[in-house]
């Protein structure tokens, strides 16, 4: 079995994040998805609309999802690599070469993202009058 780990906060899902995790699980089969806890985006300066608990409820229900670990820290990939059993880390490509160290112990791919969506930009967005 060919298993591929993602990680992201995943706030206001929307078809960008959809499109990652799809693309993701065709890549193996198994796809496990590391989701920032609300205390670790405090400390990446990040604000959630939705909990933690409130984003892995969403996620477990996308049938690209196969498994939810949370992400507390930035250095704990190589040890969700190893305990997990991944073959293959996948993250948007606007962390290119952020993540090459993982090389190492697991293939590495940025895939493009999808273009004219960000949380970011939906969060503006819903902002203006």
């Amino acid at each position: 079995m060919k298993k591929v780990l993602t990680y992201g906060t995943f706030d206001l899902l929307h078809v960008g994040h959809i499109n990652l995790l799809r693309r993701a699980s065709e890549l193996g089969d198994y796809l496990v998805v590391g989701i920032s806890t609300d205390e670790f985006n405090i400390k990446k300066g990040k604000k959630s609309i939705y909990t933690f608990n409130e984003r892995k409820t969403i996620l477990e229900s996308i049938k690209y999802v196969n498994e939810i670990i949370a992400e507390t820290t930035w250095e704990q990939k190589v040890n969700d690599v190893k305990k997990h059993s991944i073959d293959i880390f996948v993250i948007g490509d606007d962390w290119t070469g952020k993540f090459d160290f993982l090389k190492e112990y697991c293939e590495v791919i940025y895939l493009a993202r999808t273009p004219d969506i960000s949380t970011t930009e939906t969060k503006e967005n819903i902002k203006k009058p």
